[in-house]
C-alpha cells in the first residue's frame, strides 16, 4: 500500500528551516563585503545617536544640577546670616521674603521641619513626605547631597546643602534643600535624531557604492587565484597569477602563490625523482637479499644433503654460512639504525668528548686494513681544539664510514688525512682522501636516502647504500652540517660540524675522552665497535 506524498505544509517544523536554508543560494564574498561595511557604517551611526543622547541628557542633567548648587549656595549664605544677626544664634519662627525656587525645605540640626515651601499646585502635605525629609537629612551629615526627587507627582532634581553658624564656631546648625521639576530635552532630542536618521541614510548609500566598488576591486585577484587553484587541483602545476598593481596583502597572497606553485612543482618533480630512487633502491636491496640468502641456502642443503663429508669441508661452509647471515645483519641493523635516527627517536648521551683523541682512537681501528693496502693515515688536529658536545659512539661510527669509506676508494699509496677548525661556536672536521673522486653528477645525492650510483662512494663495492645517509643523519642529530667537495682523479673532501661543549667554547684546553668507550683484547689491542660501518 503506498504512503501519501508529505507535503512541504506538512512537515516538522525543525525541518522546514533547513529546507528554507538549503534553497537559499550562498552569499559570495562581495556581498558579504558589501553588507558588512554596511553593517559596520550603520552600526556606528547607532552608537553615534545613543552617545549623542546619553551625551545630552548628561549635558541638561549636569546643567541644572550645576545651577541648583550655585542657587542652594546663595540661599544658603542668606539664611546663615538671617539666623545669626536677626534670630540671634537661635531657630525661631520667620519667613523668607525674597523669591524662592519650586521646592524649598529647611530643617534644623535634629532634623525637624521648620520651613517648607511646596511647589505650585501642591498643598502644605506635601512637605510632611518623607522623601523630602530624608533628602533635607542627608546634609546633616556636613556634605552636600544631589540627585533625583520623586515624591507624590513631583519629578525633579534636588540639591541639600548644609548650613552653619557664621560665628566663630562654625557649628552646624541645619540643613536646606532646594528642587525644581526636570528640564525635558525632549524637543531637541527629536530635531537631533532626524538629522542623525537622514545623515545615515546618505551615508549608507554612500557605503554601498564605495563598498561595491572596492569589493569588486578586491575580488578580481582572489577569482584569478581561485582559477588558478582548481587548474591546479586538477594536476597543471605550472599555473602562476599575475600579481596587482598594489603592493598590498593582494598582491603579497599572489607573491606567495606563485612562490608555494613553484615549491609544489618542484616538490612534485622531487617526489617522482624520489620514488624513482624508492624503486631502484628496493631492486638494489632485493638483489643484495638474494645474493646471501641464496648462498645460504646452497650450502644449508649441501650440509643437508650430506654432499659435503668432510669435517674440515663442513666448518668452512658452516664459516660461509655465519659470514653471509653476519652481511643479512649487517644490512638490516644500517636500515634500523637509520630509521631512528632520521625518526629522532635516537637517544644522544651528549657530553664534552676531545675529538683529536677520539680521532686517534678510530685510526687505531681501521689503521692494520690502510697499512695492508699502502694507505696513510694521518691526524692533524691540534690536541688544544676545544672540547665538542657530542655522543662518542656516534661520533665514532660517522668516522669509521668516512675513513673507511675513503679507503676503499683510495689507491696504494694514497693518504687519508683527518682535520679540524673552529668556526664560531663549531667545530668543523674533514676527512680528505686522494682517491679516485666522485663523479659531479653523483655528488649532489651521495647523502641521500638509499642512493646507490657504481661511480659515487654509496656504490657497489660492498657498500648497502646507507652509509654517508647514517652519517647525516648523526652529524643532524647533533645540530651540525655535512657536505661533500671533490675532484675526479684527484680525491674528496667530506666535511661535517659539531657543536661546541658549554663552558669550553673560550677556553683552549681539551678535555679527556671519556673512559669505557674502546674495547681492547686481553693484550690490550684496540678493538673496533660491535656495530659495522659500511656504506
Amino acid at each position: 500500500m503506498n504512503e501519501p506524498a508529505t507535503s512541504p505544509a506538512q512537515l516538522p517544523p525543525a525541518a522546514q528551516p533547513e529546507r528554507a536554508a538549503s534553497v537559499l543560494p550562498p552569499l559570495s564574498l562581495r556581498s558579504k563585503l558589501v553588507l558588512s561595511y554596511l553593517a559596520v557604517a550603520l552600526g556606528a551611526i547607532v552608537v553615534l545617536a545613543i552617545a549623542v543622547i546619553a551625551a545630552v541628557y548628561n549635558y541638561y542633567y549636569t546643567s541644572q544640577i550645576r545651577q541648583l548648587q550655585d542657587a542652594a549656595q546663595t540661599y544658603a549664605r542668606g539664611i546663615e546670616d538671617f539666623y545669626t544677626y536677626q534670630l540671634g544664634g537661635h531657630w525661631g519662627p520667620f519667613s523668607l521674603r525674597f523669591p524662592v525656587p519650586a521646592l524649598l525645605v529647611i530643617v534644623d540640626q535634629n532634623g525637624h521641619q521648620l520651613l517648607c515651601n511646596p511647589p505650585a499646585g501642591f498643598n502644605s502635605q506635601f512637605c510632611s513626605e518623607t522623601a523630602i525629609a530624608q533628602s533635607a537629612a542627608q546634609a546633616l551629615q556636613g556634605n552636600e547631597v544631589d540627585g533625583h526627587l520623586e515624591s507624590s507627582g513631583f519629578k525633579g532634581l534636588y540639591v541639600s546643602v548644609p548650613l552653619y553658624d557664621v560665628n566663630g564656631n562654625h557649628q552646624l546648625i541645619g540643613a536646606l534643600l532646594i528642587a525644581q521639576p526636570e528640564a525635558s530635552p525632549q524637543r531637541f532630542l527629536s530635531n537631533v535624531t532626524q538629522a542623525i536618521l537622514l545623515a545615515g541614510l546618505l551615508i549608507g548609500v554612500a557605503v554601498v557604492l564605495f563598498s561595491l566598488l572596492l569589493a569588486r576591486r578586491l575580488t578580481r585577484p582572489l577569482e584569478s587565484l581561485t582559477a588558478a587553484v582548481e587548474r591546479m587541483k586538477e594536476g597543471d602545476y605550472s599555473q602562476r597569477v599575475d600579481p596587482p598593481p598594489a603592493q598590498d596583502e593582494l598582491g603579497r597572497l599572489a607573491q606567495t602563490f606563485n612562490a608555494m606553485a613553484d615549491r609544489i612543482e618542484a616538490d612534485v618533480a622531487e617526489l617522482r625523482r624520489q620514488d624513482q630512487i624508492r624503486r631502484d633502491m628496493i631492486a638494489n636491496i632485493a638483489h643484495d637479499l638474494a645474493t646471501p640468502l641464496t648462498a645460504i641456502q646452497g650450502f644449508s642443503e649441501a650440509l643437508a644433503d650430506e654432499v659435503i663429508q668432510e669435517p674440515s669441508a663442513r666448518k668452512d661452509t658452516a664459516q660461509l654460512i655465519a659470514r653471509e647471515v653476519q652481511r643479512l645483519r649487517r644490512l638490516v641493523a644500517d636500515i634500523q639504525h637509520m630509521t631512528l635516527l632520521e625518526s629522532g627517536r635516537a637517544r644522544l648521551d651528549l657530553a664534552p668528548l676531545d675529538l683529536a683523541v677520539l680521532v686517534d682512537e678510530t685510526l687505531a681501528v681501521i689503521e692494520p686494513e690502510c697499512t695492508q693496502a699502502g694507505i696513510t693515515l694521518q691526524n692533524t688536529i691540534d690536541p688544544r681544539t676545544p672540547p665538542v658536545l657530542a655522543d662518542s659512539d656516534r661520533i665514532t661510527q660517522v668516522l669509521l664510514n668516512l675513513i673507511d669509506n675513503a679507503r676503499r676508494h683510495t689507491p696504494a699509496g694514497g693518504t687519508i688525512t683527518v682535520g679540524a677548525r673552529r668556526l664560531g661556536r663549531m667545530l668543523e672536521v674533514w676527512i680528505r682522501d686522494t682517491g679516485v673522486g666522485i663523479d659531479p653528477i653523483d655528488l649532489p645525492h651521495i647523502f641521500e636516502r638509499f642512493y646507490r650510483a657504481d661511480r659515487a662512494r654509496s656504490g657497489g663495492r660492498g657498500g648497502s647504500g646507507l652509509g654517508l645517509t647514517i652519517v647525516k643523519a648523526i652529524v643532524t642529530a647533533h645540530g651540525g652540517t655535512v657536505a661533500a667537495e671533490s675532484t675526479p682523479g684527484k680525491g674528496t673532501c667530506i666535511r661535517f660540524t659539531l657543536p661546541l661543549a658549554p663552558n669550553q667554547e673560550e677556553q683552549g684546553s681539551p678535555v679527556k675522552s671519556r673512559p669505557g668507550r674502546e674495547r681492547r683484547d686481553k693484550s690490550g689491542k684496540l678493538l673496533p665497535p660491535t656495530w659495522g660501518y659500511n656504506t
